[in-house]
């Protein structure tokens, strides 16, 4: 696995495992619990140290199926990513709902909580003391946002004492600097500039953006040939190589799970890398000004 420094002293792999649908969506789903609990066990030994999830996933049935799945394995081998809902942010909602997490996780500390969504209704204030808090008490070890604008991340820090070190945002080949789902905008013009510029790792989820990557393309089926990979793995090397930035692909899927990992320890020719930065994709499926 490769990594890149989140601190000085921390590193964290450039693939991870995202979980969003795992255990359910916005409702629990239980009907799979067996099959998933073997799948986030056979993950890590794949190599997945790093398991990101939120509190939302599932309705908190996600978080149960991590803590179900890491069972037996060494804490100190799983870097474990949460997220607090956004309409959680008030500064004891977000430590009930730290608690909530921990105790679904069935571990002691959470190695990065991120406020998922800023909330405009809520003093930032509030949300930030509340991360502090968790990091003085030693609840939480990192912290960092999901979804925040570099202007939200500049008032968001502030307030803090300890250093946001994550924004996780929506970005691959296909989505650049606008979010189909309106989460997030100017990832690529702004955001990412800015984080590298500050020592803030970009998360990128979605890197094959819904399977669209994985549609032909001229570039990528040439690139395909060219480096005897799939085309997922030329868009996740392409992410991963960029300054700063990780990703969480998420997939239920043995098969998939092993070529996701295929995507690294190998490298684009320059010339690719800058062939990929400028191409823009004419798929209907993607936002039309991307």
């Amino acid at each position: 696995m490769e990594y890149k420094s989140l601190t000085k002293d921390f590193k964290i792999p450039v693939i991870g495992l995202g979980t969003w649908g795992i255990g359910g969506y916005l409702e629990p789903d239980y009907t799979k619990d067996k099959e998933l609990i073997k799948i986030i066990k056979e993950a890590i030994a794949l190599g997945y140290s790093h398991i990101d999830t939120a509190e939302l996933y599932g309705a908190g049935h996600t978080e149960e199926l991590i803590g179900e799945g890491i069972k037996g394995i060494d804490r100190s081998e799983i870097i474990i990513t949460s997220k607090v809902f956004q309409k959680n942010l008030h500064y004891q909602d977000v430590i009930n709902s730290c608690t909530r997490s921990l105790e679904r996780l069935r571990t002691d500390y959470i190695d990065i909580y991120l406020i998922h969504a800023p909330n405009p209704e809520i003093p930032i204030d509030e949300p930030m003391r509340a991360l502090d808090y968790l990091v003085e008490q030693g609840f939480v070890r990192f912290i960092g946002v999901s979804n925040f604008s570099v202007q939200q991340i500049i008032d968001a820090q502030k307030f803090l004492k300890n250093k946001l070190v994550i924004n996780q945002i929506p970005y691959n080949l296909c989505t650049r600097d606008i979010d189909y789902k309106s989460y997030c905008s100017k990832m690529e013009s702004e955001i990412i500039p800015y984080c590298q510029k500050n020592d803030l790792i970009i998360t990128a989820y979605r890197p094959i953006e819904r399977g669209i990557l994985l549609d032909p393309h001229p570039v990528l089926n040439k690139l395909s040939e060219k480096y005897g990979k799939t085309k997922g793995q030329i868009a996740i090397s392409w992410l991963v190589s960029k300054k700063n930035i990780i990703t969480i692909p998420k997939s239920t899927n043995i098969k998939h799970l092993k070529e996701n990992l295929g995507a690294i320890d190998w490298d684009l020719d320059e010339e690719d890398k800058i062939t990929l930065d400028s191409i823009r994709f004419d798929n209907k499926k993607c936002i039309k000004s991307n």
